[in-house]
């Protein structure tokens, strides 16, 4: 299916975008200059961080200095909670967004005024470059509140000129009704969730490739190209990756150009980022993968040091925007690696197996058990409509192998019928770990 066109004149660029590598470099080691110290002198965990490191931040010279800094952790966020990592004065900060919490007390962040226009122009710099266009149709279908998707693609829609229709998540058939009525041309939602929308519209004898939508805008979990594929071929419009996180600021960090769609450029003029072992914590070569690492270069309100991610890419050089580096696509986190008798398995390689079996829907979880003194993985995943349970049986023993062969490790897959893998309307759970916790 071909997809639709994209008017993408280089006109329409920011100025930071055609920068050279020269002129990037040097303002990225003004601004990062600025940032530590600003974090060292008005943050008490980083002046006794940084202090008992030896490192002072006004003797950096170079950004290969950065590596002498300390690490920041979720954990730090949480043990500083709510406001003890704020470089201003609570009465300063015009607004707070928070993670969930559902491991322990939730990190919270904070903005300045100035932070919110930064994060709105770098939002509306990352729906541009997804394909979005000034007076397009944006229907949201990120979650508003806390955490940060829904405000942050809103406020970024707005400053590109853009209308916004900010539906958030849930009421599945009234998301459909909307696109069908106000025509939206882009959307911007979690990609699980998307694929409801899709087959609530096809329920409801809507061809998914006849809508409105011409542009999707995933973030907030990992996601394959065989989902990317999957969402193009039924939907026919593009859809491009954009990437962020609470802690470095909220989505909007790096984005997927919809002409190239071969990883996601990290708009460096405002975070700088590394690539580190996460075992040894020593940065890798370049080009090979290992966790990601940020330090902010001009946040205000919450500066952060060395935040490690746990996500999981590599660094490779731009393409789009040839002064900015690019970041592949997120392979998996090192807290949702799943280690199953001995070797790693990630979500998303379960889910290219997938997405590549017909007569398989692309929900699935991982559940993993403990019935013995060894962990066992089972794949649930749903079939499509029609199967019978012999069809059902031989796709499990299918994947199966594939699982095997693929990757490794000895899995057991059921395959349900539709409709019994539980859906989420915004990240999906793809791991249920249900081994005892001692």
């Amino acid at each position: 299916m071909s997809l639709p066109e994209i008017d993408d004149r280089p006109d329409l660029y920011d100025a930071a975008e055609r920068w050279s590598v020269d002129e990037l470099r040097a303002t990225q080691l003004e601004r990062l200059r600025w940032s530590l110290t600003h974090a060292y002198e008005n943050v008490p965990h980083y002046r006794e961080a940084f202090d008992a490191k030896g490192f002072d931040p006004r003797e950096v010279t170079s950004l290969d200095d950065v590596r002498h800094a300390p690490f920041t952790s979720k954990a730090d966020l949480r043990d500083n909670y709510p406001f003890g990592m704020f470089a201003v004065p609570r009465e300063q900060v015009n607004r707070v967004h928070a993670s969930s919490g559902t491991t322990g007390r939730p990190t919270v962040v904070g903005y300045t005024g100035q932070d919110i226009a930064t994060w709105a122009g770098l939002m509306a710099r990352s729906i541009r470059a997804a394909g979005g266009r000034p007076g397009d149709v944006v229907h949201v279908a990120y979650g508003y509140g806390l955490f940060t998707g829904g405000l942050g693609a809103h406020y970024g829609a707005e400053a590109l000129g853009c209308t916004v229709v900010p539906v958030s998540g849930g009421m599945t058939e009234r998301q459909v009704q909307l696109i069908t009525d106000f025509g939206p041309r882009v959307i911007m939602v979690t990609p699980s969730y998307f694929l409801s929308v899709l087959d609530e519209m096809e329920r409801a004898g809507i061809d998914p490739a006849t809508s409105s939508l011409q542009v999707g805008i995933f973030g907030a979990e990992p996601w394959t190209d065989a989902m990317r594929r999957e969402i193009e071929q039924r939907a026919g419009m593009h859809a491009v990756d954009i990437y962020g996180l609470s802690e470095v600021m909220g989505p909007g960090v790096a984005q997927e150009c919809v002409d190239t769609k071969d990883g996601l450029h990290i708009w460096e003029d405002h975070f700088y980022p590394e690539v580190i072992d996460p075992v040894t914590e020593e940065p890798v070569a370049e080009g090979e993968v290992g966790e990601l690492v940020f330090t902010s270069l001009t946040k205000q309100a919450m500066p952060v040091v060395r935040y490690r991610t746990r996500d999981l890419t590599r660094l490779l050089p731009g393409t789009a925007r040839p002064g900015m580096r690019r970041m592949e696509k997120i392979t998996g986190r090192t807290d949702d690696m799943m280690i199953v008798r001995g070797v790693n398995v990630f979500p998303t390689q379960i889910e290219e197996l997938v997405l590549a079996t017909p007569g398989l829907t692309p929900y699935f979880q991982c559940v993993l058990t403990r019935p013995g003194r060894m962990d066992e993985l089972t794949v649930l995943v749903e079939a499509e409509e029609g199967l019978g349970s012999a069809e059902r049986e031989g796709l499990g023993r299918q994947v199966s192998g594939m699982i095997k062969h693929r990757i490794g490790i000895t899995a057991g897959v059921r395959v349900v019928e539709p409709g019994g893998v539980e859906r989420s309307i915004g990240k999906a759970r793809r791991i249920v770990d249900q081994r005892p916790h001692d």
